[in-house]
């Protein structure tokens, strides 16, 4: 079997693809129990941290990016939507994403080699309630998430001022335009077709919007496709509930994940699979398959 390979006559960008095949989002988000944000401002390359020399020096970039890594954090670069941009400010912020321990701190500092000296255990900066509306432009990385996500941006600045940044690669570039809520985690993708300030209403009054939702930063992509199916079978789309107790294999070689359920539990089977071989991003040459999981059944059980 030849593994296909895109040639430039038969390119079309990868969010285009995705749509047409009817990719599916739930489960598609990457892992970030802990994230920690940077206000790169200027153009970033493919690598903000790594490829903007013109905004960040690169040996400062790259041991930034280790030190946050290291820390078990995920680096994310983030920037002021529009033309006016805090440039010669450092600003940063450092959100757990986990289930139970939502927070978020932010600080500044006057120079970018003071970002090394930042305490990454929460007890630097000031806490704070207000949510980030992180959205991915990072067109450097892949056309489409610029193309797409800036779309987004205006919309979404108009009814939350402050509140929305542009942001780096997030991944799942086919499903742009994407963007991630914090300091819950979670991913949204196809959003220049959905009415983003729904989205984020809907949001601050404690729900999702599950047809535009991929999942939570924190959780496995199994236990992100069980939560959709079990709100789906529940029509309960609170963000604060469903929260996972196991993810196991089961004798019966499909993974069986338990979520809580106010007091009571909902058990979801999922038979784990690959896709045909597909090109996930612009720059993708050769096709290769995805890692997807089927629902098989959602059963409630008794109370614990």
């Amino acid at each position: 079997m030849t593994t296909p390979v895109c040639t430039s006559a038969a390119w079309r960008p990868c969010s285009d693809n995705a749509r047409d095949r009817g990719d599916t989002l739930a489960g598609s988000g990457s892992r970030g129990e802990r994230w920690f944000l940077v206000e790169v401002a200027g153009s970033w390359g493919p690598s903000a941290f790594l490829d903007s020399p013109s905004v960040l020096d690169p040996v400062l970039g790259g041991a930034l990016v280790r030190r946050i890594e290291s820390a078990g954090f995920r680096p994310l670069a983030v920037r002021e939507p529009g033309r006016r941009r805090g440039r010669g400010r450092w600003r940063w912020a450092s959100v757990d994403a986990r289930p139970g321990h939502e927070s978020v701190h932010r600080g500044e500092v006057s120079d970018a080699a003071e970002l090394l000296d930042v305490p990454l255990d929460g007890s630097s900066g000031t806490a704070s309630t207000e949510t980030i509306v992180a959205v991915c432009t990072h067109g450097r990385h892949d056309r489409c998430c610029a193309v797409r996500g800036r779309t987004i941006l205006a919309p979404a600045v108009s009814a939350y001022p402050g509140e929305v940044w542009e942001c780096s690669h997030l991944g799942g570039d086919r499903f742009a335009g994407t963007m991630i809520v914090l300091p819950h985690g979670l991913y949204y993708g196809n959003v220049d077709d959905a009415d983003v300030v729904r989205i984020l209403r809907r949001h601050h009054d404690g729900l999702v919007t599950p047809e535009f939702l991929r999942g939570r930063s924190a959780l496995s992509g199994a236990v992100q496709v069980a939560q959709h199916a079990a709100r789906t079978v529940l029509q309960d789309f609170a963000i604060d509930t469903l929260h996972p107790l196991s993810e196991a294999p089961g004798p019966d070689g499909r993974r069986h994940v338990l979520l809580d359920h106010h007091g009571d539990t909902v058990e979801v089977v999922l038979q784990e699979s690959r896709s045909a071989p597909i090109l996930t991003t612009c720059h993708a040459r050769v096709a290769g398959p995805v890692r997807t999981h089927e629902v098989v059944s959602v059963r409630p059980s008794r109370p614990r």
